[in-house]
């Protein structure tokens, strides 16, 4: 039985967070795989509105507010409100998101160096495929394509 696209993207995204989240915890470190594209957000630029983190990061708003209060609780990040505008919350890095950042950067040069092994095994590499699948997407979301199919039918 061949697979859907959506169980072939969850099972691809299993067997990738998984030993990524491992390597984590090989390293020491309590860290969600999710945490990373918000704390390299911070890191390029603090301080930052969710809205600015999802911006930066390539992932939606809910997504990042979801991933700042995880952070929040996790005590990574703090949330402050902005003094310029009573309505927006300014995030910044803690001290102890700070203190993981060597062994975050040598897990993350090991996680790209992985990549790239990866890429070069295939026939066209999964970062260009996924980069041309999510340009694709934003040009016509898939909601559109599945109301174009029913509209064929």
């Amino acid at each position: 039985m061949t697979q859907g696209l959506g169980t072939q993207l969850r099972h691809l995204l299993d067997l990738l967070d998984g030993p990524v989240a491992q390597a984590y915890a090989l390293q020491g470190l309590d860290w969600r795989p999710r945490y990373t594209p918000v704390m390299r957000a911070l890191i390029a630029s603090e301080p930052r509105t969710v809205g600015q983190i999802a911006e930066a990061a390539g992932i939606t708003q809910p997504a990042a507010t979801q991933t700042v209060n995880l952070m929040i609780r996790d005590g990574l990040v703090s949330s402050t409100p902005s003094p310029t505008d009573a309505r927006q919350r300014e995030i910044r890095l803690t001290p102890a998101a700070r203190a993981l950042l060597p062994k975050l950067q040598a897990c993350w040069a090991a996680t790209a160096q992985a990549a790239a092994d990866l890429d070069a095994e295939l026939a066209r590499p999964l970062s260009q495929t996924l980069a041309d699948a999510i340009a694709a997407l934003e040009r016509k979301p898939f909601g559109q394509r599945l109301a174009d199919a029913r509209s064929d039918t």
